[in-house]
């Protein structure tokens, strides 16, 4: 589906386990296998819990797994130390679901958004303002904001600084958690539409936490659905009406549309999704499927091809 040379980062057979009380342990993410290509999206997407923010800190070396690795050009993140892992953060950045949380704020904006250039020794002290100015407007935004503290910006306009932030070094992969989440939606529609403008502009992967299928498929060029911390269906963004997994297209009926059927029944889960402590064997779907086999309930599910850029972990096909 994508070119193999444009490939940054790979995950392979990334496993978390957290100990728990009694001796017992919580798999966080369970053999999970992701690429990340330049210049695309890659959209996670999955109920809150099931283990994306977990996945996503491992890129950015804020947790590393149990298990497996993450090569990126070739090293693995998860063996870096020191000054390599330090250098390494220049080409992977992070925008976090509030943006206010990360920012110091006794710090101006002109700061926030040049501390990294300082750091690694890009720009002088005196370029500060220059510097401020031109990421500012880079992300739709007045010049002047550059002297204002963040709690006097909108959360949107908090949220355009953090990208300023993050894309101020030039990295070539972008992690956003759940970016948009707790924007108006009007608002949300800007900001995926500035992200998508200097993904093209600047040719950066990146990594898309949501739990929103529905807008998730208006931009990202790939979609991984992750339950319980595992990869139940990877599928081409333009395709997700293909989708075949039962949990996938539960989340695809639950998407609100103005234009919808409002006479067709609305597809739902009644049940609970299970403790991650208690994780049934077989498939991890199986107590909320209404295909349930009894080899379902033996043996779990793989990822297998049954099309271009559509894979998917299901006894059914």
């Amino acid at each position: 589906m994508f070119d193999e040379k444009d490939l940054i980062l790979e995950a392979k057979h990334v496993t978390r386990r957290f100990p728990a009380s009694g001796g017992r342990e919580l798999t966080a993410c369970n053999d999970v296998n992701l690429k990340f290509y330049r210049g695309k999206t890659l959209g996670l997407i999955g109920e809150s819990g099931c283990g994306k923010t977990t996945f996503m800190r491992f890129l950015v070396r804020l947790d590393v797994p149990t298990e497996g690795e993450i090569l990126f050009k070739g090293k693995d993140l998860t063996k870096l130390k020191g000054e390599e892992l330090r250098q390494i953060r220049k080409y992977i950045q992070m925008v976090f679901q509030d943006p206010g949380g990360s920012f110091n704020p006794k710090m101006k904006i002109r700061d926030i958004i040049c501390e990294p250039l300082l750091n690694f020794g890009k720009i002088k002290p005196s370029e500060k303002d220059t510097v401020a100015r031109k990421y500012l407007e880079a992300v739709e935004l007045p010049a002047d904001f550059a002297d204002r503290y963040p709690h006097n910006m909108s959360g949107g306009q908090r949220q355009r600084i953090a990208i300023a932030r993050a894309i101020a070094l030039e990295p070539e992969l972008i992690v956003m958690d759940e970016a948009t989440c707790a924007l108006d939606v009007s608002v949300q529609k800007t900001i995926i539409e500035l992200i998508c403008k200097l993904q093209k502009e600047k040719n950066i992967a990146i990594g898309f936490i949501a739990h929103d299928l529905g807008l998730i498929q208006s931009f990202a060029h790939q979609i991984a659905v992750m339950y319980l911390g595992n990869i139940v269906e990877i599928l081409p963004g333009e395709d997700v009406d293909k989708a075949r997994h039962p949990y996938t297209k539960t989340l695809l009926d639950a998407i609100f549309d103005t234009k919808m059927d409002f006479d067709k029944k609305i597809e739902r889960i009644d049940s609970e999704i299970p403790s991650p402590l208690d994780v049934p064997v077989g498939c991890p779907f199986q107590t909320r499927c209404d295909h349930c086999m009894e080899l379902c309930r033996r043996e779990r599910p793989v990822l297998k091809n049954i099309g271009e850029g559509h894979e998917i972990a299901c006894h059914l096909f």
